[in-house]
């Protein structure tokens, strides 16, 4: 049995429409369809599975981050996929190329075997793309109001541009990366990256790898810049190059990362926002 585990509200609100395609990949297999909003019971789920079931996601990379997180202490062993149905597929670009993950089923056991843990307010979670703080949880923020009130596709890099403008007021922060502290003023964003992507698209920490042998995670800064060299270099973090700039980007590796801002600010874990907060620890060992 395949067992196809959809969001609805995944992709503007059309999520159900992935599934068709699912069905069209597994032809002449017998199906069943089920809403992932409407699994409250994870271990119910996978319990009365047999090893030859197979279990398909069809969402974005929220879906994601709330599924992994539901079923990752439980360790299934049947065979599961990922078939990228959301607004920015962060997971699915930093699986594949673009052009090969598109229409295609993404094998989704092995990227499930280790995934690092994000503290946030007391609540611990599993994330497989990122944390965004700064100018990129503002944008979610706005981007669910935005969401909230209409049907429209949402426009980060448009909020982006806003916020770069003036609507986003940058903090000063602290990060600590296995031990050793540092400050930084006027931080427009301070990530901790798994993958290489976030954002729909950004290529924020290019040369992380989820599968280093060490084991580690980037955390990226960008710092110091004004306003408009910031919007004027920021275009580059779509295609990895903003690194180059490092008079006002820093990226470091480590096993543990911890950063915390002078005053509260909207985060975001792999697209899922958390507003109000002053920091954040990462652990991956």
């Amino acid at each position: 049995m395949i067992y196809i585990l959809y969001n609805p509200l995944s992709n503007n609100k059309n999520g159900e429409n992935a599934v068709k395609d699912v069905e069209t990949l597994f032809a002449g297999k017998e199906n069943k369809k089920q809403s992932v909003m409407s699994l409250k019971d994870a271990k119910a789920f996978f319990e009365p599975l047999s090893q030859e079931d197979e279990i398909v996601l069809c969402g974005g990379d929220g879906t994601m981050f709330h599924f992994l997180n539901d079923v990752y202490d439980l360790h299934p062993t049947q065979k599961m996929f990922y078939y990228a149905a959301g607004s920015g597929n962060d997971f699915a670009h930093d699986c594949e190329e673009a052009e090969k993950y598109m229409d295609k089923l993404i094998p989704l056991n092995k990227y499930l075997e280790k995934l690092p843990v994000v503290t946030v307010n007391g609540k611990k979670s599993y994330f497989i793309n990122g944390i965004g703080f700064g100018i990129d949880g503002y944008c979610c923020e706005v981007g669910d109001k935005i969401r909230a009130e209409s049907d429209d596709p949402v426009n980060y890099a448009g909020i982006a541009i806003k916020g770069l403008l003036g609507k986003f007021k940058p903090s000063n922060a602290k990060i600590t990366v296995d031990g050793v502290t540092k400050s930084y003023k006027k931080v427009w964003l301070a990530p901790t990256m798994v993958g290489r992507y976030y954002g729909g698209g950004m290529k924020v920490a290019p040369a992380q790898d989820r599968f280093n042998a060490e084991r580690t995670v980037s955390s990226v800064v960008w710092f110091g810049s004004g306003k408009l060299s910031t919007l004027m270099k920021f275009p580059k973090i779509f295609t990895g190059e903003h690194v180059k700039f490092t008079k006002c980007i820093e990226v470091r590796t480590g096993h543990e990362v911890t950063v915390e801002f002078d005053k509260p600010q909207a985060l975001q874990i792999d697209g899922e926002t958390v507003s109000n907060v002053t920091s954040y620890s990462v652990s991956f060992n």
